[in-house]
């Protein structure tokens, strides 16, 4: 029941031309808690494919929780959180809320980040930072929270 998809979304990522460091620095912290990493895929900063792998992994219940890493900038293929606000029936807006104010006691530059959450059927899904530092920070600080939010979806707590 501690199942963890992850995503990466990177054009240059998918295309082999840049290493990911951030979707094995995601599968590093969870593990190190306990979870089990069920998928790691990177695909492009294309709304449609990354809006249906979250539906394809929730719907078939592959995990609890799905974390995707980039495509949450300001940059104009950035699409990720749009991609989850398709697929979600319920958003979890504190959970980047959270995030987003932990960030900025560290840089102002987190103001920019557009990530979103939300619970699709029972399983949660959040955007983190593209970066693997930011990831880490991130991942760190709210990853207790979140945890708590998939054992209240699939009706623990």
């Amino acid at each position: 029941m501690k199942r963890v998809a992850i995503i990466t979304s990177s054009d240059t990522g998918y295309r082999g031309e840049r290493e990911d460091l951030s979707g094995p620095a995601i599968k590093e912290i969870v593990e190190r808690e306990g979870y089990e990493v069920v998928s790691m895929d990177i695909l492009p900063d294309d709304q449609v494919m990354l809006a249906g792998k979250m539906q394809e992994i929730a719907d078939k219940e592959m995990a609890e929780l799905i974390l995707t890493t980039g495509g949450a900038g300001c940059g104009p293929e950035d699409c990720t959180p749009e991609a989850t606000m398709e697929v979600v029936d319920r958003p979890l807006l504190g959970i980047p809320e959270g995030m987003r104010a932990h960030m900025l006691t560290l840089t102002k530059r987190a103001m920019l980040n557009r990530a979103a959450a939300g619970i699709r059927g029972n399983v949660v899904i959040v955007n983190l930072p593209g970066k693997a530092g930011a990831v880490k920070e991130c991942l760190g600080y709210i990853l207790p929270e979140v945890m708590h939010a998939v054992e209240v979806a699939q009706g623990i707590k």
